[in-house]
Parts: C-alpha cells; sequence; structure tokens
C-alpha cells in the first residue's frame, strides 16, 4: 500500500510523533489422519514480525501465536516520549519544544512490513495413528495509525511567602 502523509488533509498542521502497527493473529495449522490424544502431538508456535519505516525511524517488534491466537504492536517514535505526562522542571518552554515537537519529522513516506514464520507442530503418530501437521501461513489482520500529539505548556510559579 501507499503510506504516506499526503493522503492526510492538513497534515503539514499536525505533530506527528510517531506511528504505530497493530497486527492480530489466530493458529492456521492442519491436521490430517488420526491426531486425536497424545499421538496427534501440539500445534507449534508461529513468529510474527512487524516492521515500520519512516526515514531513518525503524523499529521492529515480533510475537507469537503459541499455537493459537496473538497480536502485537510495532510503535516508534522521533520526539523525547519521557516528557509526555510529566512534570518538567528546570527546562525552558523552548527547550521542552524542541524535545516534544517533531517540526515536521511524521511527515512523508511511510513504509509497513509484516512475515511470518510459520512452523507446524510434532505428531508423532506411528503406522496405526498417523498424523500429519502442516503450517501454511497464518492470516494477519493489522492497522497502522499515525501517533499524533497537541501540547499546551504553562509555566508553573511557586511563591513562597515568609512571614
Amino acid at each position: 500500500d501507499d503510506l504516506h502523509t499526503d493522503a492526510i488533509d492538513d497534515a503539514e498542521d499536525l505533530n506527528i510523533i510517531g506511528v504505530r502497527m497493530t497486527m492480530s493473529y489466530t493458529e492456521a495449522e492442519e491436521t490430517s489422519g488420526v491426531c486425536g490424544g497424545p499421538a496427534g502431538g501440539q500445534p507449534a508456535a508461529d513468529t510474527i514480525t512487524g516492521m515500520t519505516m519512516h526515514g531513518d525511524y525503524n523499529e521492529t517488534a515480533s510475537g507469537s501465536n503459541n499455537g493459537d491466537s496473538g497480536s502485537h504492536e510495532v510503535v516508534s517514535y522521533w520526539v523525547n516520549t519521557s516528557l509526555i505526562d510529566d512534570e518538567i522542571v528546570m527546562m525552558s518552554k523552548g527547550e521542552i519544544i524542541s524535545q516534544i515537537d517533531s517540526d515536521g519529522a511524521g511527515l512523508g513516506p511511510y513504509t509497513a512490513e509484516i512475515s511470518v514464520d510459520a512452523q507446524a507442530g510434532n505428531a508423532p503418530g506411528g503406522p496405526l495413528a498417523p498424523c500429519d501437521r502442516t503450517d501454511d501461513g497464518e492470516a494477519v489482520t493489522y492497522t497502522i495509525e499515525l501517533i499524533v500529539f497537541d501540547y499546551d505548556i504553562k509555566p508553573f510559579f511557586e511563591l513562597v511567602e515568609e512571614l
């Protein structure tokens, strides 16, 4: 897909500070033969890896369905998020803004990639109870969100009155 902030009205007016890709998936392993009981084995976990890229800002994260369903997210920021939701002392307003305002760094093209390392589980079976397991991949649903941060910096003055 073509992921670009040009597709967003007035994107240049937004303080885009990051990107988040959320992925959800289930186990698609299939069995054939006599796969009930201990001789049928267990499904194997598959590894789902997601990567987001925007300019010099790249992030990768992997998750596993552990033989069932799962989800995980990949998040990349290009501002100092440690200043968000905290009371900041000993910094000027300009210093704070330089740390939390992306200054247009969030504009432009984005790339997202998803890969799946599908594994078929074990199936000891045997000649009297053959069990075959296959796993050709997973269906991964995903959303990609731009993280926009609006801020208002208010100075705080503490007045101490001595009597």
